[in-house]
């Protein structure tokens, strides 16, 4: 095996117990497109590394819950993917809500919202769909309150108005997502912003 490929496999194999998913533009610094490339190829054929999707690899994980290969990280398969794009990418309002329990309602297939193009791309025999959104809504992306943010949105201005969507918020979300919901109130929906501050006003999650 070239020098190329066991130091890729090397670098792999250091982040496989978190299921990272990697690009070829991850190795760069190891050797020529053309060069990595073919090593990831030499790997996927020797059994060493799996293709998930087009560009996306992994490393074989065996499940002691399954017995048998896991499935993809679909959480690493996105940030690859968001890493090799130059994206960013959230989850979309209905799998926020159903994460924070306003809803039991969940996506027939994943969903993302992007600052990137419409398209759907195939991950570990999986469908999924990224969606472009507008510089407001991707405003979020990286932050801690992205989520709840992403929630309100799909919920709409009938979550002011049901009590549940507040109790629910305060109860659940740690204070350093408060204090962040706090401090980017102002790039919510102007009838999402009392919510907000409905939701941040318990004084213990002051800085």
């Amino acid at each position: 095996m070239s020098s190329v490929a066991n130091r890729i496999m090397k670098r792999i194999s250091e982040n496989a117990g978190e299921g990272w998913v990697c690009a070829p533009r991850d190795f760069l610094d190891i050797g020529s497109r053309e060069a990595v490339d073919q090593a990831l190829s030499r790997l996927v054929k020797a059994g060493k590394v799996r293709r998930i999707g087009r560009g996306l690899y992994d490393q074989p994980r065996m499940s002691a819950v399954l017995k048998r290969t896991a499935p993809v990280d679909l959480d690493a398969a996105i940030a690859a993917i968001a890493r090799r794009d130059g994206i960013h990418v959230m989850p979309d309002g209905m799998a926020a809500a159903n994460g924070l329990g306003l809803t039991n309602a969940v996506p027939a297939r994943p969903c993302y919202v992007t600052d990137g193009a419409s398209r759907s791309v195939e991950i570990g025999g999986r469908t999924i769909r990224f969606r472009h959104a507008s510089p407001s809504v991707m405003r979020w992306a990286g932050k801690a309150a992205a989520p709840v943010a992403q929630a309100l949105r799909w919920l709409g201005p009938e979550a002011s108005r049901d009590a549940r969507v507040a109790s629910i918020l305060r109860r659940r979300l740690p204070n350093a997502v408060k204090r962040d919901l706090a401090k980017n109130c102002r790039d919510l929906p102007g009838w999402a912003m009392p919510l907000a501050r409905s939701i941040t006003s318990d004084e213990t999650i002051a800085s």
